[in-house]
């Protein structure tokens, strides 16, 4: 018998809960087995574990919650900001506004998503990206514009502060290509966005088949916000940001260590080409 869990109520101590195991024991001088049996006291440690189950609840409660009210925060911050672009006279003010309201929407997309796929724990990258570019395609792209956003890959598991940074780092990289990428007379465009795992090292990376931009975008001294986000992100993950123009547009590269830059640019040049 083995862990085996009797309550009983003792003259001097109250109900008490005892575990108990015994085991049976033979002798070599063929004398009679006898029974050794060993309890033990666990009426404290049981009362503890009560406590830490509804002090895990009433924390779950209380994310829920905060989630909630955060989520809501940003969509109204995310209204007034528009509502202002709306109502400003000068053009180059109303575009930062509906940048800003575009990145406040992005915020929450992440939001969103790192709730939906329990933040507090292990998060799996590559579902939790799909969800993500799910809502920033009906979000930002609908159904007014031919452009299509895809995730490809494999693995890759993180805590749910490594994927807010991912996260974000693919909103805007996304952001950028729908603002900056395809030309309004294009026929068809084509997002995508892989993730590759070797080992603890990984790649994240965001192509376009759109028109292409300067090759040294990235590693310029002045930059606009999107790019200083990006690059603020990356060294955050100890991570590398590359760029490669290609043929068939841009592929901006998020790259965890040992990647080497030829692995890199083959991959880059594959998901461009799908």
């Amino acid at each position: 018998m083995e862990g085996y869990q009797v309550e009983h109520e003792f003259p001097d101590l109250g109900d008490r809960t005892m575990r108990l195991n015994a085991r049976q024991v033979f002798y070599e001088e063929g004398a009679a087995p006898t029974i050794l049996l060993g309890m033990e006291d666990i009426t404290e440690r049981l009362i503890l574990e009560r406590e830490k189950d509804e002090l895990l609840r009433q924390k779950d409660v209380l994310l829920e919650e905060m989630d909630h009210r955060i989520a809501n925060s940003l969509h109204i911050i995310a209204s007034i900001i528009l509502l202002k672009a709306q109502r400003v006279e000068s053009e180059e003010t109303r575009v930062h506004l509906q940048d800003a309201h575009k990145r406040v929407l992005s915020v929450a997309a992440v939001q969103k998503q790192l709730h939906g796929s329990e933040a507090n724990g292990s998060i799996e990258l590559v579902p939790y990206l799909s969800r993500l570019c799910d809502t920033l395609a009906t979000s930002m792209i609908g159904d007014t514009r031919p452009i299509s956003l895809k995730v490809v890959g494999e693995g890759g598991i993180a805590t749910s502060r490594q994927a807010e940074s991912i996260g974000l780092i693919v909103t805007e990289l996304v952001m950028n290509a729908l603002k900056h990428a395809f030309l309004p007379d294009r026929v068809e465009g084509r997002i995508t966005v892989a993730y590759d795992v070797a080992g603890t090292n990984w790649k994240l990376s965001v192509s376009d088949n759109g028109i292409g931009k300067r090759h040294d975008v990235f590693a310029q001294p002045k930059n606009g916000l999107g790019t200083s986000i990006v690059k603020a992100l990356a060294q955050q993950l100890g991570a590398q940001v590359e760029t490669l123009i290609g043929p068939a547009g841009t592929t901006v590269s998020i790259t965890h260590a040992t990647f080497s830059s030829k692995a890199i640019r083959d991959a880059q040049m594959a998901a461009m080409s799908n």
